[in-house]
């Protein structure tokens, strides 16, 4: 298997030339057509120019061929996970484009059948200039088949997982006649060439209402009695007494017996067996005595009390058969009653399927990693399987768990990093002062996400659209995660200055949901990033690569997760912020300036008397005299320098 031995120096691509060969062999008149592609994409300038479609991505996958014949492939049989910078993708938003410059985003293809949404071609012309931005990661939300059923918004959801091991045929390129599933083989040999790893995104917890398995495994699935009573149907309400007893139990870690949701809810589920027909096109399903019945669909399930909208396109998974235990409802979804403990309960022939999975991406694609959505309302065992079996193929196989805690647990289930809970605190110095002084006291397991934002949260510059302000917090929150035991991600647009919410997950008010519906929301519909103008801001390009670039000749220091190796000393002005890093006698300190529209500044004070330093962003001195650091700091700048 592909990075299980030493590095491979005569890498095969077969399905990157077969996708040369078909750009190569387009007719003329499909080649020829107008065709505009972003400025950005080849160079450091915005803008966008007109280009043959054919001759431009037939120039970059030649250049990325060659570099096979130009030098050693950079994949090493070293820990690569511990390196990792990431550039996360969202294709069919990522590479979306307004091609034929008629100021919308056409979901069907253009007349020389090349999409506008975005598509895995795209995604490999783009592989460049990710690498030359300094990621050496790549991170892919999910690619796989979409449900149909109660679809959200014009493309709809890529959580809605129809079919696990099939590709979402929006990702193709008509005119090439070409598969995803060969597109993905030749972006991962692309990836592979350029010494670029590849992380996929695996569904595990939940499937599309439609799903392709229903008809041959309808136990794998929660059912609703059809009726009156069901047309109501949403997440079970608990008493306020209730719900205090199931905080309180949960946090204790004792789950035996927990307070289980009313008996009329349970009586909503049906009960297996259940028979699936298919009549006019929609899956019905008939318990034992008759009465018809439907998917149950899915809601957020923790806390109990949690409002998120429901999640009307998909269904959780049934992992278990209990009887007792046949409805959706935290105790059966996330926070697992004890009594499910049973490996009698386990839903064995689904758990295998899930289990080979991950697999089978090894085997047909070569990918690198998995970050497992919704890992932690797997059931332990489970999660536990699917690492081993993967890890059994690819021993250097990456890991990362959709976990706030980076926690010894989790390190123990095999995972190399977690999602972490900086993007919900970096906001506020305050916030972000708690969450270190913390990790410093407890020590950091594993690496978490070094962002402030994901596809789930606002993005840093959602409060500022199209001002200096939210390019400013940018750059103040890239460079402090960038000093801190964590990997730097990346979220495509971010070096755009992009503001516009990819989806309404955590941290939005209810003003914002109504704004921002599925119809106007990226993850559910067609959207283009300002890849034009970079939302009338100067690209953030060159400062993340000199950041990235500074962070690789301090990486031991960065990564060192040691109980008391941050420290935040005192500043004399409150709205510059300073982290020390500490490790093996050598010191790095962050100073940023937080607040985002004037310039401050503030003294710190040091041991040593009198010192010479060079800032390592601008390369300008600095002197400490008779023990103070003086630093004035325009609105969100950072500085950092090494300590003798």
């Amino acid at each position: 298997m592909f990075g299980s031995q030493k590095p491979n120096t005569t890498l095969q691509t077969p399905h990157l030339e077969m996708l040369l060969q078909a750009l190569n062999n387009l007719p003329e008149h499909l080649s020829e057509q107008r065709y505009r592609v972003p400025t950005l994409w080849k160079s450091s300038a915005t803008g966008a120019e007109e280009v043959n479609a054919a001759d431009y991505f037939s120039d970059i996958i030649e250049s990325i061929i060659s570099e096979r014949k130009s030098r050693r492939a950079e994949i090493s049989s070293g820990d690569w996970r511990n390196n990792a910078v990431v550039y996360n993708l969202f294709i069919r938003l990522t590479t979306a484009f307004d091609h034929n410059g008629d100021g919308t985003i056409d979901t069907t293809p253009l007349d020389s059948g090349f999409r506008e949404t975005g598509t895995l071609l795209k995604a490999i012309a783009l592989l460049p200039y990710i690498k030359k931005l300094g990621a050496n990661t790549l991170y892919l939300l999910p690619i796989t088949e979409i449900g149909m059923e109660a679809r959200k918004g014009s493309l709809g959801s890529p959580y809605a997982i129809k079919n696990p091991r099939k590709l979402d045929p929006l990702l193709n390129e008509p005119a090439l006649g070409l598969s995803p599933e060969i597109l993905l083989k030749a972006f991962v040999e692309a990836a592979h060439l350029l010494g670029m790893r590849v992380v996929l995104e695996f569904v595990f917890r939940t499937t599309s209402i439609d799903s392709s398995w229903i008809t041959d495994h309808s136990d794998w699935f929660y059912w609703l009695k059809d009726n009156e009573q069901t047309r109501h149907y949403g997440a079970p309400q608990f008493e306020r007494d209730t719900l205090n007893r199931i905080y309180e139990v949960v946090d204790r870690r004792e789950l035996d017996h927990l307070p289980a949701p009313s008996f009329e809810y349970q009586n909503q589920f049906a009960p297996q067996p259940i028979s699936v027909h298919n009549e006019h096109g929609a899956l019905i399903g008939t318990a034992t005595d008759g009465t018809p019945c439907r998917i149950a669909s899915a809601f957020s399930d923790w806390p109990p009390d949690d409002r998120q909208p429901a999640w009307s396109d998909v269904t959780y998974l049934k992992m278990h058969t209990h009887e007792s235990f046949n409805y959706i409802a935290y105790n059966t979804i996330r926070m697992y009653d004890n009594a499910l403990n049973n490996p009698d309960t386990f839903n064995k022939s689904l758990w295998d399927e899930i289990a080979a999975i991950i697999p089978y991406y090894q085997e047909e694609y070569q990918i690198d990693g998995a970050m497992i959505d919704m890992g932690h309302a797997l059931p332990t065992l489970l999660k536990q399987t699917i690492v081993r079996k993967a890890r059994e193929n690819r021993p250097d196989f990456a890991f990362w768990d959709e976990n706030f805690n980076p926690s010894p647990e989790i390190r123990e289930e095999g995972f190399n990093a977690v999602l972490g809970s900086l993007p919900f605190v970096v906001h506020d110095i305050v916030f972000i002062r708690g969450l270190l002084n913390h990790l410093n006291r407890t020590g950091v397991a594993l690496p978490f996400f070094g962002t402030g934002e994901n596809h789930n949260t606002p993005r840093v510059c959602f409060r500022y659209p199209r001002q200096t302000a939210g390019r400013n917090h940018s750059t103040f929150i890239f460079t402090l995660s960038a000093i801190l035991p964590a990997i730097p991600f990346l979220q495509s647009g971010l070096e755009l200055c992009e503001w516009y919410p990819v989806n309404l997950g955590l941290n939005f008010t209810d003003e914002d949901r109504a704004t921002y519906p599925p119809e106007k929301l990226p993850l559910f519909s067609a959207f283009a990033y300002d890849w034009e103008k970079s939302n009338d801001q100067v690209p953030l390009n060159n400062y993340i690569r000199r950041v990235l670039e500074i962070r690789a000749r301090y990486i031991d220091l960065v990564l060192c997760g040691d109980a008391g190796s941050m420290s935040i000393p005192y500043v004399s002005e409150p709205d510059l912020f300073a982290v020390m890093r500490n490790v093996a006698g050598r010191s790095l300190l962050f100073v940023g300036n937080s607040n985002l529209y004037d310039t401050k500044t503030g003294v710190l004070e040091f041991s040593m008397e009198n010192c010479e330093l060079r800032e390592l962003i601008s390369e300008q001195p600095y002197t400490i005299n008779n023990h103070r650091l003086e630093l004035s700091c325009k609105p969100g700048e950072c500085m950092l320098f090494e300590l003798p």
